[in-house]
Protein backbone atom coordinates (compact mmCIF):
# COMPACT_ATOMS: atom_id res chain seq x y z
CA UNK A 1 0.00 0.00 0.00
CA UNK A 2 1.00 3.65 -0.35
CA UNK A 3 2.41 6.08 2.10
CA UNK A 4 2.38 8.36 -0.59
CA UNK A 5 0.24 11.65 -0.32
CA UNK A 6 -2.71 11.93 -2.89
CA UNK A 7 -1.63 12.82 -6.17
CA UNK A 8 2.01 12.70 -5.38
CA UNK A 9 2.74 10.16 -7.71
CA UNK A 10 2.58 9.75 -11.69
CA UNK A 11 0.20 6.75 -12.89
CA UNK A 12 2.06 3.67 -12.70
CA UNK A 13 5.58 4.69 -11.10
CA UNK A 14 5.85 2.20 -8.52
CA UNK A 15 4.38 -0.23 -6.86
CA UNK A 16 4.92 -0.61 -2.86
CA UNK A 17 5.06 -3.42 -1.08
CA UNK A 18 3.66 -3.52 3.16
CA UNK A 19 2.98 -6.28 5.32
CA UNK A 20 -0.29 -6.71 5.96
CA UNK A 21 -0.44 -8.55 9.26
CA UNK A 22 -3.78 -10.95 10.33
CA UNK A 23 -2.65 -12.24 13.78
CA UNK A 24 -3.99 -15.79 13.24
CA UNK A 25 -3.89 -17.94 16.28
CA UNK A 26 -2.17 -21.56 15.12
CA UNK A 27 -2.56 -24.57 16.97
CA UNK A 28 -0.38 -25.29 20.27
CA UNK A 29 0.05 -21.06 20.31
CA UNK A 30 -2.20 -19.13 22.45
CA UNK A 31 -3.99 -15.77 21.36
CA UNK A 32 -1.24 -13.43 22.92
CA UNK A 33 1.51 -15.24 21.51
CA UNK A 34 -0.08 -15.15 17.92
CA UNK A 35 -0.25 -10.85 18.59
CA UNK A 36 2.86 -10.82 19.82
CA UNK A 37 4.53 -12.50 16.80
CA UNK A 38 2.42 -9.77 14.62
CA UNK A 39 3.82 -7.11 16.49
CA UNK A 40 7.33 -8.84 16.10
CA UNK A 41 6.90 -9.36 12.12
CA UNK A 42 5.64 -5.56 12.14
CA UNK A 43 8.94 -4.38 13.55
CA UNK A 44 11.17 -6.31 12.07
CA UNK A 45 9.20 -6.23 8.54
CA UNK A 46 11.41 -3.57 6.59
CA UNK A 47 9.31 -2.71 4.68
CA UNK A 48 7.59 1.61 4.53
CA UNK A 49 3.77 0.58 6.12
CA UNK A 50 2.35 -1.85 7.94
CA UNK A 51 -1.36 -3.01 8.01
CA UNK A 52 -3.46 -4.89 10.82
CA UNK A 53 -6.50 -6.78 9.71
CA UNK A 54 -9.30 -7.08 12.54
CA UNK A 55 -11.63 -9.56 13.38
CA UNK A 56 -14.07 -10.87 16.19
CA UNK A 57 -14.81 -14.12 17.79
CA UNK A 58 -12.37 -15.87 15.59
CA UNK A 59 -9.15 -17.81 15.59
CA UNK A 60 -8.62 -16.80 12.11
CA UNK A 61 -7.52 -13.38 13.14
CA UNK A 62 -7.53 -12.43 16.93
CA UNK A 63 -6.97 -8.93 16.97
CA UNK A 64 -10.48 -7.07 17.70
CA UNK A 65 -9.47 -3.40 17.18
CA UNK A 66 -7.06 -2.67 14.12
CA UNK A 67 -7.20 0.77 15.57
CA UNK A 68 -5.77 -0.34 18.96
CA UNK A 69 -3.42 -2.21 17.13
CA UNK A 70 -2.02 0.32 14.88
CA UNK A 71 -1.63 2.86 17.81
CA UNK A 72 0.88 -0.16 19.31
CA UNK A 73 3.04 0.00 16.51
CA UNK A 74 3.14 3.82 16.04
CA UNK A 75 3.94 4.32 19.02
CA UNK A 76 6.83 1.38 19.06
CA UNK A 77 7.97 3.35 15.74
CA UNK A 78 9.43 6.25 13.77
CA UNK A 79 9.58 5.88 10.04
CA UNK A 80 6.72 3.32 8.92
CA UNK A 81 2.97 4.14 8.28
CA UNK A 82 0.65 2.06 9.62
CA UNK A 83 -3.06 1.33 8.64
CA UNK A 84 -5.85 -0.68 9.78
CA UNK A 85 -7.38 -2.85 7.09
CA UNK A 86 -9.74 -2.70 8.22
CA UNK A 87 -11.98 -1.21 10.83
CA UNK A 88 -15.51 -2.20 10.67
CA UNK A 89 -18.15 0.55 10.09
CA UNK A 90 -20.94 -1.48 10.67
CA UNK A 91 -20.02 -2.16 14.64
CA UNK A 92 -18.55 1.24 15.26
CA UNK A 93 -19.89 4.60 16.17
CA UNK A 94 -18.41 6.54 12.91
CA UNK A 95 -17.27 9.75 15.24
CA UNK A 96 -15.51 7.44 17.97
CA UNK A 97 -13.49 6.36 14.91
CA UNK A 98 -12.29 8.70 13.22
CA UNK A 99 -11.78 10.85 16.39
CA UNK A 100 -9.67 8.26 16.92
CA UNK A 101 -8.14 8.25 13.80
CA UNK A 102 -7.55 11.83 13.66
CA UNK A 103 -5.62 11.36 17.06
CA UNK A 104 -3.36 8.80 16.14
CA UNK A 105 -2.33 10.92 13.05
CA UNK A 106 -1.51 13.85 14.57
CA UNK A 107 0.37 12.05 17.46
CA UNK A 108 2.04 10.00 14.86
CA UNK A 109 3.14 13.04 13.06
CA UNK A 110 0.84 11.86 10.07
CA UNK A 111 1.90 8.02 9.68
CA UNK A 112 -1.87 6.40 10.33
CA UNK A 113 -3.69 5.40 7.49
CA UNK A 114 -7.38 4.74 8.18
CA UNK A 115 -8.85 1.29 6.50
CA UNK A 116 -12.67 1.18 6.73
CA UNK A 117 -15.35 -1.69 5.75
CA UNK A 118 -18.42 -2.65 5.71
CA UNK A 119 -17.62 -5.94 7.26
CA UNK A 120 -19.82 -8.98 7.14
CA UNK A 121 -23.39 -10.07 8.29
CA UNK A 122 -21.61 -12.16 11.16
CA UNK A 123 -22.52 -12.61 14.93
CA UNK A 124 -21.03 -9.31 15.26
CA UNK A 125 -23.71 -7.17 14.84
CA UNK A 126 -26.20 -9.01 17.27
CA UNK A 127 -22.98 -8.32 20.09
CA UNK A 128 -22.61 -4.74 19.44
CA UNK A 129 -25.80 -3.91 19.31
CA UNK A 130 -26.17 -3.12 15.25
CA UNK A 131 -28.91 -5.25 12.34
CA UNK A 132 -28.54 -6.06 9.49
CA UNK A 133 -30.03 -2.68 7.84
CA UNK A 134 -27.02 -1.13 9.78
CA UNK A 135 -24.74 -3.46 7.68
CA UNK A 136 -26.48 -3.69 4.28
CA UNK A 137 -27.67 0.18 4.00
CA UNK A 138 -25.79 2.22 7.29
CA UNK A 139 -22.00 1.53 5.50
CA UNK A 140 -22.45 4.57 3.31
CA UNK A 141 -24.06 7.20 6.28
CA UNK A 142 -20.88 5.79 8.54
CA UNK A 143 -19.09 6.57 5.31
CA UNK A 144 -20.50 10.07 5.07
CA UNK A 145 -19.50 11.33 8.50
CA UNK A 146 -16.48 10.25 8.52
CA UNK A 147 -15.25 12.13 5.47
CA UNK A 148 -17.22 15.11 7.03
CA UNK A 149 -15.06 14.78 10.04
CA UNK A 150 -11.94 14.60 8.23
CA UNK A 151 -12.98 17.89 5.91
CA UNK A 152 -11.49 20.44 8.23
CA UNK A 153 -14.58 21.82 9.05
CA UNK A 154 -14.96 23.09 12.36
CA UNK A 155 -18.13 21.51 13.19
CA UNK A 156 -20.04 18.62 12.05
CA UNK A 157 -23.72 17.67 12.76
CA UNK A 158 -25.22 14.09 12.16
CA UNK A 159 -27.74 12.91 9.37
CA UNK A 160 -30.81 11.08 9.28
CA UNK A 161 -29.08 7.35 10.41
CA UNK A 162 -26.73 9.23 13.01
CA UNK A 163 -28.56 11.86 14.40
CA UNK A 164 -26.53 14.44 16.57
CA UNK A 165 -26.14 18.14 16.76
CA UNK A 166 -23.31 19.96 15.84
CA UNK A 167 -20.54 19.55 17.69
CA UNK A 168 -16.75 20.91 17.45
CA UNK A 169 -14.22 18.82 15.78
CA UNK A 170 -11.97 17.85 18.79
CA UNK A 171 -9.05 17.54 17.46
CA UNK A 172 -9.59 19.55 14.30
CA UNK A 173 -6.89 17.85 11.50
CA UNK A 174 -4.41 20.00 10.28
CA UNK A 175 -3.52 17.51 7.73
CA UNK A 176 -5.34 15.11 5.75
CA UNK A 177 -5.41 11.33 6.79
CA UNK A 178 -5.48 9.20 4.03
CA UNK A 179 -8.38 6.86 3.76
CA UNK A 180 -9.09 3.82 2.20
CA UNK A 181 -12.11 1.77 1.63
CA UNK A 182 -11.96 -2.62 1.16
CA UNK A 183 -14.42 -3.54 -1.05
CA UNK A 184 -15.38 -7.04 -2.46
CA UNK A 185 -18.25 -5.83 -4.18
CA UNK A 186 -19.94 -3.62 -6.95
CA UNK A 187 -21.56 -1.96 -4.61
CA UNK A 188 -19.41 -0.77 -1.75
CA UNK A 189 -16.86 -0.37 -5.04
CA UNK A 190 -19.31 2.11 -6.47
CA UNK A 191 -19.52 4.18 -2.97
CA UNK A 192 -15.96 4.24 -2.63
CA UNK A 193 -15.32 5.39 -5.87
CA UNK A 194 -18.35 8.54 -5.69
CA UNK A 195 -16.58 9.87 -2.70
CA UNK A 196 -12.47 9.65 -4.62
CA UNK A 197 -11.95 7.09 -2.41
CA UNK A 198 -8.69 4.30 -2.87
CA UNK A 199 -9.75 0.51 -3.09
CA UNK A 200 -8.44 -2.13 -0.15
CA UNK A 201 -8.54 -5.31 -2.21
CA UNK A 202 -8.32 -7.84 0.38
CA UNK A 203 -10.07 -10.81 -0.52
CA UNK A 204 -7.33 -13.13 -1.62
CA UNK A 205 -9.51 -15.30 -3.46
CA UNK A 206 -9.77 -12.90 -6.24
CA UNK A 207 -7.80 -13.62 -9.21
CA UNK A 208 -6.69 -10.97 -11.25
CA UNK A 209 -9.40 -10.17 -13.58
CA UNK A 210 -11.90 -10.27 -10.97
CA UNK A 211 -10.08 -7.68 -10.04
CA UNK A 212 -9.10 -5.79 -13.08
CA UNK A 213 -13.29 -5.66 -13.44
CA UNK A 214 -13.32 -3.81 -9.95
CA UNK A 215 -11.19 -1.44 -11.07
CA UNK A 216 -12.72 -0.93 -13.85
CA UNK A 217 -15.72 -0.69 -12.61
CA UNK A 218 -14.39 2.14 -10.32
CA UNK A 219 -12.65 4.47 -12.90
CA UNK A 220 -16.10 4.56 -14.79
CA UNK A 221 -18.07 5.69 -11.66
CA UNK A 222 -15.15 7.82 -10.47
CA UNK A 223 -15.32 9.51 -13.99
CA UNK A 224 -18.85 10.22 -13.55
CA UNK A 225 -18.28 12.08 -10.26
CA UNK A 226 -15.29 14.09 -11.62
CA UNK A 227 -12.27 12.02 -9.56
CA UNK A 228 -9.56 11.43 -11.34
CA UNK A 229 -9.13 7.46 -11.03
CA UNK A 230 -5.21 7.72 -12.34
CA UNK A 231 -4.05 9.52 -9.25
CA UNK A 232 -5.78 6.85 -6.89
CA UNK A 233 -3.74 5.08 -4.60
CA UNK A 234 -5.09 1.58 -4.54
CA UNK A 235 -4.18 -1.14 -2.83
CA UNK A 236 -4.31 -5.44 -3.21
CA UNK A 237 -3.33 -8.03 -0.86
CA UNK A 238 -1.54 -10.77 -1.55
CA UNK A 239 -0.29 -14.39 -0.34
CA UNK A 240 3.50 -14.84 -0.64
CA UNK A 241 6.00 -17.12 1.11
CA UNK A 242 9.73 -17.58 0.71
CA UNK A 243 11.55 -20.68 0.46
CA UNK A 244 14.99 -21.52 -1.10
CA UNK A 245 13.04 -22.27 -4.30
CA UNK A 246 9.02 -21.50 -6.09
CA UNK A 247 8.15 -25.29 -5.33
CA UNK A 248 9.20 -25.04 -2.01
CA UNK A 249 7.34 -21.85 -0.93
CA UNK A 250 4.36 -23.54 -2.51
CA UNK A 251 4.72 -27.05 -0.62
CA UNK A 252 4.92 -25.31 2.74
CA UNK A 253 1.55 -23.12 2.02
CA UNK A 254 -0.01 -26.72 0.74
CA UNK A 255 0.57 -27.79 3.92
CA UNK A 256 0.61 -25.26 6.87
CA UNK A 257 -2.14 -22.48 5.18
CA UNK A 258 -5.36 -24.94 5.88
CA UNK A 259 -4.47 -25.22 9.43
CA UNK A 260 -5.10 -20.85 9.46
CA UNK A 261 -7.52 -20.82 6.69
CA UNK A 262 -9.70 -23.32 8.92
CA UNK A 263 -10.10 -20.46 11.88
CA UNK A 264 -12.75 -18.86 9.06
CA UNK A 265 -15.26 -21.55 9.63
CA UNK A 266 -15.35 -20.17 13.07
CA UNK A 267 -17.47 -16.94 11.38
CA UNK A 268 -21.41 -17.70 12.75
CA UNK A 269 -23.51 -15.97 10.30
CA UNK A 270 -26.87 -13.88 11.61
CA UNK A 271 -28.95 -16.30 9.19
CA UNK A 272 -27.53 -19.76 10.09
CA UNK A 273 -25.30 -20.33 6.84
CA UNK A 274 -22.15 -22.42 6.79
CA UNK A 275 -19.48 -19.38 6.47
CA UNK A 276 -15.61 -20.15 5.31
CA UNK A 277 -14.64 -22.74 1.99
CA UNK A 278 -16.56 -25.40 2.09
CA UNK A 279 -13.11 -26.99 0.79
CA UNK A 280 -10.41 -25.52 2.37
CA UNK A 281 -7.38 -27.77 0.28
CA UNK A 282 -8.97 -26.48 -2.92
CA UNK A 283 -9.06 -22.96 -1.57
CA UNK A 284 -5.67 -23.14 -1.16
CA UNK A 285 -4.49 -24.60 -4.37
CA UNK A 286 -6.73 -21.82 -6.03
CA UNK A 287 -4.51 -18.87 -3.61
CA UNK A 288 -1.24 -20.91 -5.08
CA UNK A 289 -2.11 -20.70 -8.56
CA UNK A 290 -3.65 -16.72 -7.97
CA UNK A 291 -0.78 -15.12 -6.20
CA UNK A 292 2.64 -14.57 -7.89
CA UNK A 293 4.69 -15.11 -5.12
CA UNK A 294 3.75 -18.77 -4.97
CA UNK A 295 4.46 -19.35 -9.06
CA UNK A 296 7.44 -20.16 -10.77
CA UNK A 297 7.62 -17.23 -12.33
CA UNK A 298 7.66 -15.18 -8.96
CA UNK A 299 11.24 -14.08 -9.47
CA UNK A 300 10.52 -12.04 -12.41
CA UNK A 301 7.29 -10.09 -10.98
CA UNK A 302 7.22 -10.01 -7.27
CA UNK A 303 8.95 -8.82 -4.44
CA UNK A 304 9.57 -10.89 -1.97
CA UNK A 305 9.67 -10.23 1.69
CA UNK A 306 11.53 -11.13 5.06
CA UNK A 307 11.46 -15.05 5.86
CA UNK A 308 7.86 -14.49 7.26
CA UNK A 309 5.50 -18.05 7.28
CA UNK A 310 2.50 -17.38 4.59
CA UNK A 311 2.51 -13.86 5.21
CA UNK A 312 0.16 -11.25 3.63
CA UNK A 313 1.26 -8.68 1.41
CA UNK A 314 -0.04 -5.90 0.39
CA UNK A 315 0.83 -3.66 -3.16
CA UNK A 316 -0.13 -0.51 -4.15
CA UNK A 317 -0.16 1.69 -7.20
CA UNK A 318 -2.10 4.22 -8.64
CA UNK A 319 -3.16 3.63 -12.72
Amino acid sequence: MTADAYGSRRPGEQVQAHLFLLAGHRAGGTHAQALADAHRYGLAAGYAGVWVAEHHFISYGVCPSAITFAAHLLGATRRITVGTAACVLSVRNPVSLVEEAVLLNELSGGRFRLGVARGGPWVDLEVFGSDLDRYTHGFADALEIVLRWLSGAAQVAGNGRFPFRSVQVVPRPRRPVPTWVAATSPATVDLAARHGLPLLLLGLHADRLEKRSLLDRYAQVAAAHDHDSTQVPHASAHLAHVEDTDADAARTVRERLPELLAGTREYVRLDGAAAGAPDIDEYVRRLIAAHPGLRSDAGRSWTRPPHFPACGICCSWSR
